[in-house]
């Protein structure tokens, strides 16, 4: 296994998703050397994933809308910061899931975006997490993923 984001997603044959931006905020807010980002949802080809996990959508396709927003996330990233080895850690992640009242696998759905950036990034891919249930999300999408990542300003 390499050390280089962008060759351990060549690896396993991952690409980052590019997710458009509209509203009223930035995709990426930098304080110092953390990035806070945007809410990422999960994009599948040009349609986001959407449908309330425990209704809609079952946990296998909230692990995949949890990977997909992960990637997103990796796109945002690296459409910032040029280099994704820049990234020094994840320090933090939110995931928000569309959720019914009796879905109860909010952990394991936000397992899969966290194990995605343990596989791309490595032990600086390790971060602290809340994961949520909420009764809906706009857009109707399937969940929201926002981090905070630790990568220093590049000095020339």
């Amino acid at each position: 296994m390499t050390d280089d984001p962008a060759k351990r997603l060549d690896e396993l044959d991952l690409d980052p998703i590019t997710l458009p931006v509209f509203g009223s905020f930035e995709p990426i807010v930098r304080t110092g050397d953390l990035l806070h980002t945007m809410g990422h949802w999960p994009l599948d080809g040009d349609q986001p994933v959407t449908g309330r996990l425990g209704d809609d959508l079952d946990l296998d396709g909230g692990l995949r809308a949890a990977r997909l927003a992960a990637l997103a996330l990796i796109g945002t990233l690296a459409d910032e910061l040029g280099d994704l080895s820049r990234v020094m850690r994840i320090a933090s992640m939110l995931v928000t899931i569309n959720a019914t009242p009796g879905f109860g696998d909010h952990t394991a759905v936000a397992d899969a975006a966290s194990d995605l950036l343990i596989d791309v990034f490595g032990p600086p891919g390790r971060h602290a997490r809340l994961a949520v249930g909420v009764a809906s999300l706009p857009g109707n999408v399937a969940l929201e993923l926002t981090a905070v990542v630790e990568a220093p300003v590049e000095t020339v």
